[in-house]
């Protein structure tokens, strides 16, 4: 079966990504490429298999620790009005980073946040 706009991604951010790399990497055996360094660093996981790739993004503290999950979209601005149209909330815009990479994050009417890229 195949799925239009499918979960392809996670992220799970915290002020501990030590500590949680070896938390998911002990429980799960995952792996995870180091892509920064210190509290702020963005690990990504590696290895081959079934499921998503994902990341452990060092928040350094800037924020509360959270885990979330990304819909892979044609269209983020159209996804970003559909969503508030169907009673959502849009609490970070559109926005480019600096790969080139378009996302959102949504809130669902009853508060859960996504991502959308």
């Amino acid at each position: 079966m195949t799925i239009s706009n499918a979960v392809t991604w996670f992220e799970i951010g915290t002020e501990r990504p030590d500590e949680a790399q070896r938390f998911y990497g002990d429980l799960f055996g995952w792996s995870f490429a180091e892509e920064g360094t210190g509290e702020t660093s963005y690990r990504t996981t590696v290895g081959s298999g079934a499921g998503i790739g994902g990341a452990i993004r060092g928040t350094a503290g800037t924020g509360p620790n959270y885990a979330i999950f990304y819909v892979q979209v044609t269209d983020v601005a159209e996804t970003c009005r559909r969503a508030e149209a169907a009673g959502g909330k849009v609490v970070v815009p559109a926005k480019t980073n600096p790969n080139g990479l378009t996302l959102a994050h949504l809130l669902d009417p009853a508060g859960n946040h996504i991502g959308v890229f």
